[in-house]
């Protein structure tokens, strides 16, 4: 059996990742969280970690196959007030997780980026485009990234896999993020503002699309950036009237139609080539929120 270490793994992505690989039963997975997940597998083991703390690779297995660094600050809103935390869990863990993949003999190291790097467009962004200015991003996303520049730097020792997601949706996703967000904001009836009179174009992924995606990164050789998200291109109204389609309640619109649009999908012609094709429809994948907290 394999051994990999996953950070976060408690969070959306994390957890489901988590679970799978425990059960399949080619791995050890040891996960690391600040809060234990409910996985009751003997393959499973959690370490708890915070990464504002020193030395916790000191906690992890002597010996690893492949880190699986998805953790993220959860405070992504919060700058310049929680600027050290974002720093501690988005950056410093990052090089501490290298280091610690490098000395126990790692062949693959998978970072989870975010596709906010390459800021926005009228088009979708492919994985050579360049990133935005760095006084664009803010600080959150600098972070990211900060991170995807120090992961390169080791790809003499190992392969680097750095995937850059755009907008994965779950059930057990934080209320505050977007697809949640604007669930409950047509079932309370609360205006939705667009840019434009469409709003925004995104091609969110489901959860479970997105796990099997990084599941494949476990296998691949060499060093390569992959953009994962969905099949589905959509405005935000698009996703608006699906969503209130599937509640019976008409979504409540306020248009800024002096505004243009900001952008924000990705060409996964890559990740179609190398991982997986995104099967999970949005009007399907959508349910689990809508019903989350039935």
């Amino acid at each position: 059996m394999k051994t990999i270490v996953i950070s976060g793994c408690n969070g959306l992505i994390g957890f489901e990742l988590s679970k799978m690989l425990s059960e399949n039963g080619n791995f050890n997975v040891y996960g690391i969280s600040r809060t234990k997940p409910l996985i009751e597998n003997p393959n499973f083991h959690h370490i708890y970690a915070d990464f504002t703390q020193k030395d916790f690779e000191k906690l992890l297995p002597e010996k690893v196959d492949v880190v699986a660094h998805l953790a993220q600050s959860e405070f992504f809103r919060d700058f310049p007030n929680k600027a050290q935390n974002i720093f501690d869990v988005n950056v410093s863990s990052t090089l501490k997780l290298l280091e610690y993949c490098r000395n126990a003999g790692g062949s693959n190291f998978i970072y989870a980026s975010s596709g906010g790097i390459y800021g926005t467009s009228e088009k979708g962004f492919d994985e050579e485009d360049h990133v935005a200015p760095h006084g664009e991003l803010g600080f959150y996303l600098s972070t990211k990234l900060c991170s995807e520049v120090l992961v390169e730097n080791y790809s003499q020792f190992f392969n680097i896999i750095i995937s850059r997601l755009f907008f994965v949706y779950g059930k057990r996703q934080k209320k505050s993020m977007l697809i949640p967000r604007l669930v409950e904001s047509i079932k309370n009836g609360a205006p939705i503002q667009l840019q434009g009179t469409e709003g925004i174009m995104i091609n969110p992924i489901h959860v479970k699309d997105a796990v099997m995606g990084i599941e494949k990164c476990l296998e691949l050789k060499e060093n390569h950036k992959i953009n994962i998200g969905g099949n589905q291109l959509m405005s935000l109204k698009e996703i608006c009237t699906i969503i209130g389609n599937k509640i019976d309640k008409t979504p409540v619109f306020a248009c800024d139609e002096n505004v243009k649009p900001k952008n924000l999908f990705s060409n996964i012609n890559r990740m179609k080539d190398l991982l997986i094709e995104p099967a999970i429809k949005f009007e399907d994948g959508i349910m689990e929120i809508i019903h989350a907290n039935d």
